[in-house]
This record gives structure tokens, sequence and C-alpha cells, in this order.
């Protein structure tokens, strides 16, 4: 089956053969190189751009404008379906061209994008192994391993990313917490002008932005998060009660006096990694046509931007990374994570002590893995920054499964009916793009709007991150969710991993979610479950 308006990828270097007609990449012309080089296809130069744009830029990107035609060709596809008793052309694919074939196995999110050319195999390979090294303290023999910590929360990026998926809650005291941590900060601050309604908060004065509660021997760790539950029945329509547990966190036996008396936490879980590179494309202008801050058509939901200062470019952008989309690119992301996560030193945050404070002085005089000649008089180069991006550029989302199962094709047609998609927007069209042919005008599927939503009290962690609120969260991708536990050997859903079924998080859904939440309460089994398995095929 052919479509007139899409080119097939054929692959190269190795690549056996074509995937599907879903794996595709939207062309205005066919015939046209698709070689970054090609000057034809080169974004013309804007002689009145400002020094700093404003947030809606997206600097981080070599943007090849769209034709009026493929705006209109694209605004067709991006209509939500009339008939829901088959699947919309291209829908197993849910990354378009960077889709890999579903494996039932551990590493099911571990795979390069098939988009990707054979030359840059390589790099996503070596990504992957300094995504996997295990660091150790300095100064070490093992040059190129060491400055971990003192303090910090993991050895290794893949120890929170179990298996490049989501982290997990500890289940007992003795659990690890390797892939979970909190969230720190005080209220009040520096303001920031650049950012509409922006909420001024601080690190803790001692703690800092994060609680760090591991440590290299002859440290003491930070604290060690406390946790406790208590369980919560709800009752649905049809008698069946489904039993929720609310989360209470605490920093337990600080090491380094007693935390500020306005300290705000949130509990925090690593997210999955696939897709990452895809979301990181969307336009700017395609995300805020979802936008409604002032809910003007009356539906109850009113997603907002999140905007966030970029270290990276010094001027405030999209946020589209994190729980709250605190960050606005995976490489100020994956910088983040060296500093914050294992106190390494990157050109973006050179501070080698990490999250240290000043009034954790041991830690700041602890020896650094920074030596003149090596890594760039760094712990973490240029080259290894740029290598992990990379890799968490490219991490492909396996396709979808049972895509033309009665019983999916209902729970997908209750999806829309429900309102679930108002905030889980299924489709977008990436930007075309010079030098990134793996995320290139490819249509995908996540089923997030990228947007803050209010999402109620249930899951109000009361502390803001930029302009977001309390209460408010970015809508998460749902791609990948049915693998949750396949990669990781535990279902963990939701920002803090709370809910243990995809049932759970639904019902923890409130405030902009309340009725959509409250329309499954209603639902019958069979049209619940029909939902369900609409979700499992994702």
């Amino acid at each position: 089956m052919s479509y007139p308006f899409i080119s097939p990828i054929i692959f190269k270097g190795g690549i056996a053969g074509l995937l599907s007609a879903a794996l595709i990449v939207f062309a205005s012309n066919p015939s046209a190189s698709q070689e970054p080089t090609d000057a034809t296809r080169a974004a013309p130069e804007d002689p009145e751009a400002p020094a700093i744009a404003d947030w809606q830029t997206e600097p981080h990107l070599q943007i090849v404008p769209r034709t009026a035609e493929e705006s209109a060709r694209i605004a067709g596809i991006m209509a939500p379906p009339k008939d829901f008793s088959k699947p919309e052309k291209f829908e197993q694919n849910p990354a378009g061209a960077a889709t890999t074939r579903y494996m039932a196995i551990a590493d099911a999110f571990s795979q390069f994008s098939p988009n990707m050319p054979f030359t840059s195999e390589m790099d996503f390979k070596l990504g992957n192994g300094i995504f996997r090294k295990l660091w150790i303290g300095a100064p070490s023999s093992t040059k190129g391993s060491d400055g971990l910590g003192p303090l910090y929360n993991a050895r290794a990026c893949q120890n929170c990313h179990i298996k490049d998926g989501r982290g997990h809650m500890p289940e007992g005291p003795d659990d690890s917490r390797v892939s979970a941590f909190l969230r720190l900060s005080i209220p009040g601050g520096d303001p920031q002008p650049a950012i509409p309604d922006y909420i001024p908060t601080s690190p803790d004065p001692v703690y800092g932005g994060q609680l760090q509660d591991l440590s290299l021997e002859g440290y003491l760790a930070e604290a060690r998060m406390g946790i406790s539950w208590t369980d919560i029945p709800v009752m649905l329509a049809d008698g069946e009660t489904v039993t929720l547990r609310a989360p209470e966190y605490s920093v337990d036996n600080p090491a380094y006096d007693a935390p500020h008396d306005g300290l705000m936490l949130s509990a925090r879980v690593a997210p999955q990694m696939i897709g990452l590179g895809l979301l990181e494309t969307v336009p700017v202008t395609d995300i805020l046509e979802n936008a409604d801050p002032e809910d003007a058509d009356g539906d109850g939901i009113s997603g907002r931007p999140q905007i966030v200062w970029s270290t990276e470019y010094d001027r405030p952008m999209l946020g589209r990374f994190g729980h709250k989309a605190g960050n606005a690119t995976i490489h100020e992301q994956s910088a983040s994570a060296f500093a914050g996560d294992m106190g390494l030193s990157t050109p973006m945050f050179p501070d080698p002590s990490g999250e240290c404070s000043d009034a954790q002085a041991d830690c700041r005089r602890a020896p650094a893995g920074q030596e003149p000649g090596i890594r760039d008089g760094l712990e973490v180069d240029q080259e290894s920054l740029d290598l992990v991006t990379f890799y968490s550029r490219n991490l492909a989302v396996p396709e979808r499964r049972n895509i033309d199962d009665p019983q999916v094709l209902r729970g997908k047609e209750i999806a829309y009916s429900i309102g679930c998609t108002s905030c889980h927007n299924p489709k977008f069209v990436t930007h075309r793009l010079i030098g990134q042919p793996e995320q290139s005008f490819q249509l995908i599927w996540p089923y997030t709007d990228m947007l803050l939503h209010d999402m109620g009290e249930g899951l109000a962690d009361n502390r803001p991150e930029s302009r977001a609120t309390g209460q408010e969260w970015r809508t998460a991708p749902l791609w990948g969710i049915s693998l949750n536990k396949q990669v990781t050997g535990v279902e963990s859903y939701l920002h803090d991993g709370r809910a243990r079924t995809l049932l759970e998080a639904i019902l923890w859904h409130g405030g902009e979610a309340q009725a959509s939440r409250d329309a499954v309460i209603s639902l019958p089994s069979e049209d619940r479950n029909a939902l369900l398995r609409w979700l499992e095929s994702l």
C-alpha cells in the first residue's frame, strides 16, 4: 500500500529492508535529497533575530521551515478519528521511522532508532557505555571513571533508569532507593522577570536541591528518604474496590543539622527514556495550539506551557523534560543529572562538588576527579556529555501491539469519549531538521500535550518549579507504558511511583482530570477493561 504524500525510508548501512508503510517521513518533494548538506533545505537566516530570543524560540534545533502545503497536510492528519472500527494509518508505529520492533525482553527500551545512519551506531553504543558506567570516587587509578560524589544518589545513569525504563519506590525499609529521590526547595528567592508567572524558590541552604542518600566511604550521606503509606479504598460503580496507597515523605536522620523549617519535599522516580529525541523536536507552536490557560472553551482543561531558564542557552525556553517539565533540552537534562545525581562536573555545571553546600565542608574539600589534560579538566567532558545526549535522544519506541483487536479499538473510543485525549494528545509531527535524520519530520503518537495541568490535591506535591504550581504536572507520555513491568520487573506509575497498576494511576487523577477519572469509575466493567486493554497496547 502506498500514500501519495509520504515517501518511505530506505535504510542504509546494513539495516535490511523497509519497515512498513507506517515508518515514514513526510516529504514535500519525494525526490529531494534528505542529506543535511542539501542547500535547498537549509533554514534561512533571519537578519532581524534578537541576540536572546523569547522563550518560544528553539535554539537547540536546526529547523527547516514547513511549507504551506506541508502545514495543510499535517493539519488534516492531526484531526481526531471518526471511525473507531479500525486503526488509523501508521498507528502501529508510534515513533514513525524511529519505531523499533516489539521484543518481549527486558531490553525492549534499549534499542536504537532504526532510521539512525549506520555511521552513528558507534556513537550510540559509546553513549550507552557511559550511561551504564559505574563511577568511583577520586583519586583513582581509573582516570576515566573517577570523581563520583562524595554525596550522590546513584553510581550510574542506568541505576536510576532501570533498563532505560522507569524507577520505582522502595517496597520496604531495606529495599533500594536508588531509582527514587526527594527534590528539595524552600519558598522565596531571586525573581525571574523573563519568565511570566515565575514562582521564586531556593535550594535548602544545607541540603541543596535534592537529597543525596548515598556517600563515599568516610563521608556522611545527607539523610534517608522516609516514606509511609496509607491505604485509600475506592469503590467502582460495579462494586469492585480498588485500594490506592497515599505516600507521606520525610527527611530521616539528617546528618548535617536540621533542614530549613519551610522545606518543601517532592518525591520523584526516574522516568522512562524512550522517544525523548522526538519530544525534543515537536514544534513549540504545535504544543501551544493545545494550551488553554484560561479554559476559553469551557471544557475544564487548561493546559499551560512550562517556561524554564536554560543554562545551556542563557535564555528562557519551553520546558519539556522532567515530571514538571523543568528542563528544556536533553543535553541540559543529562548535565543536571550528572551534577545532582552523581556529583560529577560537566562543561555546563563545572563544580566538582555537585550539590554539596557550603555547610558541608568535608564534601567541598573532597578530592575531585579533575586533572589537567584528562577529560578537558572535568569529570565528564564535552564529548562524553554529547555521547550520553545522543544515546538518550535515540532510544527507540517499540511498536504497538494488537491495534486491530476489537477490545483495543473499543478502549480507544472510550478514551476519546471521556476526555483522556484532551491532555494525552495522541499525535504530533516533528520539525524537519538539519543533522538529525532520526527525528526529522516524523508522525509520532506519544499521547502527551507536553503542557502543565492541575492534577488536584491528591497528586499535589505543593512544591513549585519555575512557573509550575504545587498541583501542576506535565502530561506524561503514554507510549510504551504497558511494558513497564517487562523492562524493570516492577509496575510503577505517576511521578512518585505510587500507582502499582494502570487503573490505580487513573484513579489518582483529579483537578482538570477529575471528570475523566469519575467517568472511568462509572464505566461498566466491560468498557473499563477495554480502556485498560487499549492502554496495554500502547
